[in-house]
């Protein structure tokens, strides 16, 4: 009988063909003594077959319990128990990084019942109804396919009756959306994440992704099933994204993005803004020395600069994920002649890791600043070059504008999954919330597109389709604008462009 879930203890790092990136190095960090909380994965063997005949293979449910069973004894709980529930988090992870393209849902497990134990067992009434509400909201346009616009925002400041409101509001939703009433079965939960996780393989975005980053479409995914910490449990808790070197520059040093009392869908779609990692420090500096410390085992692991994601529990620090960290040209460049002369790596190694389409973007163009206007206002300098276009405020308008000769600048308040062919057509990238961690910003740098975000300063409307710069200044769509990627200065009009033909270090 084949094989198709593991234990994170069973795989390692060079398995990523059968476990997929994610869960491989899951395996690497749980065989590394790192704090991971346990789980499976399901294989890319398993996705496959799934694809090919349109259902599950029939071996993979029985080995699903028997992988599920193993997991809630250790763990002391059954899934979706009403007294004290254990709760799962469904990830995609397939071999190469596709960030943002397919589909993951939280908190698995929750239900008109577990709920009211979750909020007993954990003291924090606010907590359970808000992940509860999350689940809902996740399960509904991950798995049900309704459109998230359905779903607003919540404030993060209400309360626990309010979220219990909520709650009540997201299911009425999901029933008048999807036709049906939301799961309260546990395990048709995880069942219909898991399928849904497949299914994703498949969607237009992924395909757009796998085109532009020339990644064969017949690999599949792997999905990991992974028991739930969580950073939204008040103080002391909190989610982030780290890397081990500057992802856009190449420098040494520690670069990332922490939010507290969040989980950690809100750092990488970037609806808050976020901390950064040395305010982390004065927050929670046991948990910040934790985190340096395995990030330095990481990045002397593998030899290279690492991408991690890491929630904090009431103080204790989890590792969610690591891999090897998508960077800019530049950043490519300087970090492998860094690790040379490191002594981590050698020239040829190094050679190795820059590839002639980086070399080509090393000449990314600037903006001649002698007479330039004013700037209007400042983000964050998310991924390097100049960009001058037309302003856009969606996808849609993006793809068209461009085919028809424009030059464009897509402008979002925050950017999901569905804008990649926007981000594809526009010369840059205007987001004005989010930081370098965002899902904008890692995409942004993995295709060498200059990106601007975290633009605070802007108040975006984009069903008004326009901005509004400090001092009141009103950019509307079609408006002329100019953004540096590589200091966030955002200008209106066109800055004049030189390319660059020195880079110096």
């Amino acid at each position: 009988m084949p094989q198709y879930v593991y234990d994170f203890s069973e795989g390692h790092k060079d398995l990523k063909d059968l476990l997929g990136g994610k869960g491989a190095n899951l395996a690497e960090m749980t065989n590394l003594g790192l704090p991971v909380p346990p789980g499976f994965t399901i294989s890319t063997d398993a996705c496959r077959a799934y694809l090919a005949a349109g259902q599950a293979p029939e071996e993979l449910d029985e080995q699903i319990n028997t992988y599920l069973e193993a997991l809630e004894e250790r763990m002391g709980r059954k899934l979706g128990d009403p007294r004290d529930p254990l709760l799962v988090s469904v990830r995609s992870g397939a071999k190469f990084s596709m960030p943002g393209m397919m589909e993951t849902v939280l908190n698995i497990g929750l239900s008109d019942a577990s709920v009211i134990g979750l909020a007993a067992v954990s003291g924090d009434e606010r907590f359970a109804w808000d992940s509860y509400r999350r689940l809902i909201q996740m399960f509904g346009r991950t798995v049900l396919g309704i459109d998230g616009e359905h779903f607003p925002t919540p404030d993060p400041k209400l309360t626990a009756d309010e979220l219990r409101v909520l709650v009540d509001a997201y299911k009425a939703i999901v029933r008048e959306q999807a036709g049906r009433e939301f799961p309260q079965d546990p395990r048709e939960q995880m069942d219909l994440a898991i399928r849904a996780v497949f299914e994703s393989w498949n969607t237009e975005r992924a395909m757009l992704y796998r085109r532009q980053e020339r990644i064969p479409h017949d690999l599949g995914t792997a999905v990991n099933v992974c028991a739930m910490v969580f950073g939204n449990l008040g103080e002391g808790s909190g989610t982030g994204v780290a890397f081990t070197r500057d992802p856009a520059t190449g420098h040494t040093g520690v670069y990332g993005d922490y939010l507290a009392n969040a989980q950690g869908e809100d750092v990488v779609a970037g609806i808050r803004n976020t901390l950064s990692l040395h305010e982390l420090e004065d927050l929670d500096k046991a948990s910040y020395d934790e985190l340096m410390r395995i990030m330095s085992v990481l990045e002397a692991h593998y030899r290279d600069l690492c991408d991690i994601e890491f929630t904090i529990e009431r103080g204790k620090l989890w590792m969610l994920q690591t891999r090897v960290g998508k960077r800019t040209a530049a950043a490519a460049f300087l970090i492998a002649v860094n690790l040379v002369d490191e002594g981590v790596i050698s020239p040829d190694e190094a050679l190795e890791r820059v590839n002639g389409n980086q070399l080509a973007q090393l000449m990314f163009p600037q903006f001649d600043l002698a007479g330039a206007p004013k700037r209007i206002a400042k983000g964050m300098n998310a991924s390097p070059g100049a960009a001058v276009g037309k302003a856009v405020f969606d996808s849609y308008t993006a793809i068209k504008w461009s085919r028809s000769g424009e030059r464009v600048i897509l402008i979002r308040r925050e950017t999901n999954p569905d804008d990649l062919g926007g981000m594809i057509a526009a010369q840059g990238i205007l987001i004005s919330r989010g930081g370098k961690t965002s899902h904008a910003a890692v995409v942004a740098r993995g295709m060498g597109k200059t990106c601007v975000c975290g633009a605070e300063e802007l108040d975006v409307d984009t069903k008004a389709r326009r901005f509004t710069a400090p001092g009141g200044l009103v950019v509307e769509e079609g408006d002329l604008i100019s953004i540096d990627g590589s200091t966030g200065a955002i200008y209106t009009g066109e800055v004049p462009v030189a390319p660059s033909p020195v880079v110096e270090y």
